[in-house]
């Protein structure tokens, strides 16, 4: 893929951002039919006795830079059978060294990176898509090049990858950031118009699934 697909999925978010707006709407026990979608073939969960919720997001995408403060908010209110995951998307291989990036930080125990280079990306307007970019950006976060690249191109790394892009077509994912709530159901902005919405309507939706 060329970078012209990336600025054209880039230009794509942009035109939704003017519809999506963020609006403290009560969290309701039962969410409108038109808030989620709901999956023909449930997806097996990987985190046994709990209730796994999904964040696809893109570091690339405008939107998941303006959610993810909120999902970290929420993530700390969640119950106990509650599991938060976070599945960095690549639509395309223009996509990938991004994606790859961010299990780099999960494996060298940096997390504290990922809103870092949401804030890199969309604050300071710095231009992070390619591996040599990031490894530049990591060595000033205090990620040696050496550390980088071995965990960039480890097998482990790979694997997760993978599984992501496993993750993406399992539950259809088309747009970030989606919310994807017990292997049943997914949310995103582009369904309830505004960023705590569906914060709110996932949440009501893990009451659904946990009275289950």
């Amino acid at each position: 893929m060329s970078y012209l697909s990336i600025f054209g999925r880039l230009a794509a978010t942009a035109t939704l951002a003017a519809s999506v707006f963020i609006s403290p709407m009560a969290a309701a026990q039962e969410p409108a039919p038109n808030s989620y979608v709901t999956l023909g073939q449930s997806v097996p969960s990987d985190s046994l006795g709990k209730v796994e919720v999904l964040e696809f997001f893109a570091y690339s995408c405008p939107h998941c830079a303006v959610m993810e403060p909120l999902v970290e908010q929420w993530s700390n209110t969640l119950e106990d059978n509650i599991v938060l995951k976070r599945v960095p998307v690549a639509f395309n291989a223009g996509m990938g060294d991004l994606q790859r990036t961010y299990f780099v930080f999960e494996a060298l125990d940096r997390l504290d990176l990922h809103p870092k280079l949401f804030t890199a990306i969309h604050q300071e307007k710095r231009s992070l898509f390619d591996k040599k970019g990031l490894r530049k950006w990591a060595e000033e976060q205090g990620i040696s090049a050496e550390d980088f690249d071995n965990t960039f191109d480890s097998f482990g790394v790979q694997t997760k990858a993978n599984r992501a892009n496993d993750l993406i077509r399992l539950y259809q994912i088309q747009g970030t950031p989606s919310l994807a709530i017990g292997g049943k159901y997914v949310t995103s902005p582009a369904y309830t118009n505004g960023y705590q919405d569906t914060i709110n309507v996932a949440d009501a939706l893990i009451k659904q699934v946990s009275a289950n």
